[in-house]
């Protein structure tokens, strides 16, 4: 049998609402595990409620990592991600632990098994540039632009993604090549599977992810999400520029605050509610499809009644 430290990546994922929290408390109870989490929206303090961060009693019952590890006014990117998990992955394993990654950020995930694509670092010049045209010209202008520089990128980009959008036409315009030609490259060696076996909570039927998200909406209202993003609003530093507002739900209830809506009437705040699950929808889409990109993967119908039993059943004998 393999010793721990040789062995591979294991991973839970799927898109947001899908059950990876459950069930990776279940193994948790199995084996001696450390969660790593694998999601862009955890990292940041101060974000809980609309991060559907675990709560005191999860984080308490098995050690976690990368969660509430960096200010809402910083950045974390995909190349940090990969260093952090490697160095906490050796940790754990030297521990005689069982490192579980879980979480559903797919780049990230794509970062640590397949690398880094070799493009241009972000240039302060160019952002600021496009910072400004983005501003005076709307993120819409800017998708049909991409689409004329960059089509197969603009193509998997909603009009909206500002963050994405503008990445790729810093790529174009730093580079002169499209975002697109750089992972052309990378999916154009060829490659073996990669070192790690990843279980995939994936619904059959869309809509049941759909209202699985909306009673997550639901309760992150009640639980007070609005209050939490007007603590964040009280800090002079933070915007609807950075990544962290522009996560999910926070930038609906942000953009709603910024135009001076009332999130006290009640027709106000259920519009902000749906275009808040609107998006979680979207990002659920997105994640789904890379997720699909991935033939290696192990899926379980999260929407079964038996879906946990199955992620055990596949799991456990990676953790003796």
């Amino acid at each position: 049998m393999s010793s721990i430290s040789d062995r591979p990546f294991l991973i839970l994922s799927g898109p947001t609402a899908s059950g990876k929290t459950a069930a990776a408390l279940a193994l948790a109870r199995l084996a001696p595990i450390e969660i790593i989490s694998v999601d862009s929206a955890l990292v940041y303090r101060g974000m809980d409620i609309g991060t559907a961060k675990p709560t005191a009693a999860e984080l308490a019952a098995v050690p976690h990592h990368l969660i509430d590890i960096i200010d809402p006014a910083e950045s974390y990117s995909a190349a940090r991600f990969v260093s952090d998990t490697r160095r906490l992955v050796a940790e754990i394993r030297e521990r005689g632990r069982h490192p579980l990654l879980v979480g559903g950020t797919m780049l990230y995930i794509k970062a640590l098994l397949e690398g880094l694509d070799d493009m241009p670092q972000s240039d302060p010049v160019i952002r600021a540039m496009l910072d400004a045209r983005f501003k005076a010209e709307g993120s819409p202008a800017m998708h049909a632009e991409l689409a004329r520089v960059d089509p197969l990128t603009a193509a998997r980009l909603a009009p909206g993604d500002t963050q994405r959008i503008q990445r790729a036409l810093e790529v174009w315009h730093s580079s002169g090549q499209p975002l697109s030609s750089f992972h052309q490259r990378k999916t154009a060696a060829p490659s073996n599977p990669p070192p790690a076996f990843m279980v995939s909570l994936e619904p059959a039927e869309r809509s049941w992810l759909h209202h699985r998200i909306a009673l997550r909406f639901e309760q992150m209202m009640a639980d007070g999400f609005v209050d939490e993003v007007l603590r964040l609003r009280q800090r002079a530093d933070l915007n609807v520029d950075l990544p962290s507002i522009r996560c999910v739900g926070y930038r609906q209830v942000w953009e709603a605050l910024d135009q001076g809506l009332d999130l006290h009437d009640p027709t106000v705040l259920a519009d902000v509610v749906d275009k808040g699950m609107a998006a979680t929808r979207q990002l659920a889409k997105r994640q789904i499809t890379w997720l699909r990109s991935m033939p290696w993967r192990t899926p379980v119908a999260c929407d079964e009644s038996n879906a946990l039993e199955q992620v055990v059943a596949l799991m456990q004998p990676h953790l003796s």
